[in-house]
Formats: structure tokens, sequence, C-alpha cells
């Protein structure tokens, strides 16, 4: 290396002359929540690759499923994203009329009214939930459904179900009613119950 050429200056996560365009932008008490996204293999997913072609930004805290459409949307599966600690979901299908499966989207969309109607029963926000129709070629309008549904949620805070460091001591805690602990011991993957040799 020519002694004339300097190296570039290395920076330490221990500077404090960081930029702070490289700090996260969020307040350290606001609320970042943890988003569900189902989309279908053929508007949804083109949508998706399209706004990532294009380069257009959408919230990182979206987490997302492939169906091979969203009529194969089934209502445990949206349920068991709420248990897993999801904050809102939301369906991204092909348009009404258009879809590649000719109703799947509007099988999904009577599913997914329902699945609003037992979140609400069971104390949920039925807000939670949501469903965007988009083709492949609407990159931007999949990147505002993110964002929609990021803002909404944001608003409506963290789930209830969402487990918390307390929440899991308070599960750990042993009861003091000893019916309670032997039948839990009775119930095993997904509260089905285990059969017993004696």
């Amino acid at each position: 290396m020519d002694e004339q050429q300097t190296a570039m200056p290395l920076i330490s996560l221990a500077d404090q002359t960081v930029d702070k365009r490289f700090m996260n932008t969020l307040p350290e008490n606001e609320f970042e929540p943890e988003i569900t996204a189902f989309y279908c293999i053929y508007c949804g997913f083109m949508a998706a690759d399209t706004a990532g072609a294009l380069q257009v930004q959408y919230p990182a805290n979206i987490k997302f499923v492939r169906l091979p459409c969203t009529g194969k949307t089934d209502i445990r599966y949206v349920l068991e994203a709420f248990e897993q600690g999801a904050d809102g979901v939301y369906v991204v299908a092909c348009p009404i009329g258009n879809c590649h499966h000719v109703r799947g989207n509007e099988r999904g969309q009577a599913r997914l009214k329902r699945a609003q109607q037992i979140l609400e029963e069971v104390g949920l926000e039925g807000e939670r939930l949501g469903m965007f129709f988009m083709s492949g070629s609407q990159g931007h309008t999949f990147a505002a459904a993110a964002h929609t549904m990021t803002e909404r949620i944001r608003k409506l805070g963290p789930s209830p179900l969402r487990r918390t460091d307390n929440n899991q001591e308070l599960a750990a805690a042993p009861s003091n009613n000893g019916d309670e602990l032997a039948q839990e011991d009775d119930i095993g993957f997904r509260g089905r119950r285990l059969e017993t040799t004696e």
C-alpha cells in the first residue's frame, strides 16, 4: 500500500459521534408492534416483490407468511398468530373479482370477518385484523397497507395476549390449588388432553 494513501477511520460503537440517522428513530417509550401478514403467492407476493424492486420503504416489524391463495386462510392461522405474540394480523389478497382461484379472496374475506367476531368475543379489538386487496403491480399500495396496519396497531397498543417477562413469571408461579395443577399436567400440546396410563 502506498504511504500517501490513508485508511478510512474506523467508527467505534463506544464513539458518541455516531450519526443519529443510524440510531432508532422511535422514542424509547413508543410501542413498536409485531405484525403478521399473510399473502397469496400471486398478487400479494408480486406486490411485495414490486415494492422491493421499486425500493419502497415499509416497516420492518412485519413477518410475512405465504399462502397458495388467501382462500386458504384458516381462522386457526390467524388466532395462532395472535397467540404467538402478534399485536396485529393482516391479509393481502388479489382484487375482488380477479382472484387466480376464482373466489379464493372472497372466501378469505368471509373467514376474516368471522375471525374478527371471535377476537371481539374474547376481548381483543377486531381492528387488530385487516384485509387489503391489490394487484401484483401495486408495490406502493403494499407498502401503504403495511404502514396503515402499523399505525393502527400502534394506536391500539400491545395485544393483551402478548407475553411479557411479568406474564411468564406469573405463569411459572405455582398455584395454591393442587387440583388445578393436576388438571394442567394432563393438558399437552395446544390444549389437547394427554393419554393417561395408569
